[in-house]
């Protein structure tokens, strides 16, 4: 019963999206999306280790949550919440809302990276945010009836003035894309109609 419901199209696609949704093209860029995010999830452990260096600074901790004022003195903004597609919110805003949050992504670390002493894979990072990104907005095309027009991105002007500003910025930016990463997958995941073979295997 469970696999039924966990693989069956979504009603709450309105008008022809759901067609959309089950065209082998979309499918593809939905699966591409999947790996990509899945990919940068990977990644990120590997890109903390090897641009924090203060040991304080751990990916996976509780003490995470105390620096939320310190996120807001050096000017880090929050990715918009990913919720699940209803009536009240739609495919179309949850693609637009992934392609703001990794945008905002992009950016803080394109504004951090020229500050730190091993930046090369942050760099590999941030190209492959950009590729995700690439990924999310042909959905959107696909979507879109109407050309629609991408909202500015809102700029980003961090406040760095010493070495530990910068660690503390790259640490939350990270541990705050794998949040974001980890909602992606899960959104992905329920428009991705492969489950339905993953579930009867």
């Amino acid at each position: 019963m469970s696999d039924l419901v966990h693989s069956a199209p979504l009603p709450e696609l309105h008008g022809g999206q759901s067609a959309l949704v089950a065209d082998p093209k979309f499918q593809e860029i939905v699966h591409r999306s999947r790996s990509l995010t899945e990919k940068i999830l990977l990644s990120i452990p590997k890109t903390h280790k090897s641009c924090i260096h203060t040991e304080t600074l751990q990916l996976n901790s509780s003490e995470n949550a105390k620096l939320g004022i310190m996120a807001s003195n050096i000017g880090i903004l929050s990715p918009p919440v990913l919720r699940v597609v209803s009536e009240n919110f739609s495919l179309d805003t949850s693609l637009k809302r992934m392609s703001e949050g990794l945008q905002l992504h992009r950016d803080l670390l394109s504004s951090i990276s020229p500050r730190l002493e091993n930046k090369e894979r942050v760099t590999e990072l941030t190209a492959d945010i950009r590729d995700l990104s690439m990924q999310i907005n042909k959905m959107l095309k696909m979507l879109q009836t109407e050309t629609v027009a991408q909202p500015t991105p809102t700029p980003v002007a961090l406040r760095l003035p010493g070495e530990y500003e910068v660690q503390v910025a790259a640490h939350l930016t990270l541990v705050q894309l794998q949040s974001f990463g980890q909602d992606m997958v899960r959104h992905l995941r329920s428009v991705d109609q492969s489950n339905e073979e993953e579930t009867e295997s």
